[in-house]
């Protein structure tokens, strides 16, 4: 019988929700029904008051903690959640939800499509961050959840968050920003037009039909990683870990695995493009590069804003050259123009834009004491 950390939520299973009516997306398109995977963890109070929706980033799913049978590796947020740490789930009842157009259950191009019997491929429609939010409202109904305690997310899932206080500023009591943006910057586009670029480009990608070719667009998929990985670190989380540490001490003159960083994005590399699904990667990243909310109101950002009710926590990293503390005063600031109660922390730290990752002392310190705020308003 396997054993877990005490602090540990120990064994999960995920669940689905089928939502047999259309869903319309902001594209135009029609999804006539969709399925979502989710996970919970924690119990859901008398008054269904205390829930905590936990959104994704690009690469992650509701697998937000705990463990599956056979499986060492914990949900991706483990470091923080579970019963009395940061998030904890000895008070709150915590939902994480698989976005829409993912590769981890919820309907996206790898699912088949009803109308052709195969897979969508590159029929699945585009999706928008807007789009995920509209699809986790019916989540929330089937949970019996009329309005969220709060709503956190890092990074693309912090972009979640915000849109969810602009759409359905009743439905969301606090909202956590953790190093996300208002939208990307050209640079951020850039990146993600290389990576696209990296699978679009493959051979084996087949125009996005690749499954009924029995192959995967492996080698643009792990180019894409690696791009990606190397601007989720700082320059000085990189030197740290390898500086030019070689692999045999000296210099091959070849192309081979030379230098300790090549070997690590390759590791990198290998595993994700054995666990992730390429049209969904070429999704996410458009999705990212849509977000704009304010977009609608001619690039006014306070204007944008103007819909919300909750309170904000926005978190940045000073190491973040990705989506850099800059961008988050930027929210900030609108918050403060809509006189609404927001606190803002830049945590000082080296490790880049992954951190919103990991178990930094005065980060889990900031976010305890906001979620002890959360936790007085949902008694």
């Amino acid at each position: 019988m396997a054993v877990f950390p005490d602090d540990s939520v120990g064994l999960v299973s995920p669940r689905t929700l089928h939502v047999s009516e259309p869903l319309r997306l902001s594209s135009g398109a029609v999804l006539p029904e969709f399925d979502l995977v989710y996970e919970t963890y924690g119990h859901l109070n008398e008054h269904h008051s205390n829930a905590i929706l936990v959104c994704h980033a690009l690469s992650g799913s509701h697998h937000v903690a705990g463990y599956y049978p056979g499986d060492k590796k914990p949900g991706w947020w483990e470091n923080l959640i579970g019963p009395g740490k940061t998030i904890n789930t000895d008070r709150f009842f915590v939902v994480g939800c698989n976005n829409l157009g993912s590769c981890f259950g919820s309907t996206g191009p790898n699912s088949i499509n009803p109308a052709t019997g195969r897979p969508f491929g590159p029929e699945f429609p585009m999706v928008t961050v807007r789009d995920w939010v509209e699809s986790q409202t019916h989540l929330a109904t089937a949970l019996g959840i009329e309005r969220w305690a709060a709503v956190i997310g890092g990074s693309l899932g912090g972009m979640q968050v915000l849109q969810w206080a602009i759409d359905y500023p009743d439905r969301i009591a606090h909202a956590v920003i953790i190093a996300a943006a208002p939208k990307l910057t050209a640079q951020n586009i850039a990146f993600n037009e290389v990576a696209r670029q990296a699978i679009l480009t493959d051979p084996d990608f087949h125009g996005g039909r690749f499954y009924e070719h029995n192959t995967e667009p492996r080698r643009g998929l792990r180019l894409a990683r690696m791009l990606g990985h190397i601007t989720y670190l700082s320059g000085d989380i990189l030197h740290q870990k390898f500086g030019r540490d070689l692999r045999e001490g000296k210099i091959n003159f070849d192309y081979g695995v030379e230098f300790e960083i090549e070997s690590y994005l390759r590791y990198q590399a290998d595993s994700f493009a054995g666990r992730f699904d390429a049209n969904t990667y070429l999704l996410m990243t458009k999705a990212l590069d849509y977000f704009d909310p304010a977009a609608a109101t001619d690039g006014n950002l306070t204007a944008a804003l103007s819909p919300a009710r909750a309170s904000f926590l926005v978190l940045s990293f000073t190491s973040d050259w990705r989506f850099a503390p800059a961008r988050s005063r930027e929210i900030v600031k609108a918050l403060h123009d809509n006189r609404l109660r927001v606190s803002y922390a830049e945590i000082r730290d080296h490790h880049g834009h992954d951190t919103f990752l990991m178990r930094i002392p005065l980060y889990l310190e900031v976010l305890e004491a906001y979620l002890e705020r959360v936790f007085q308003d949902s008694t």
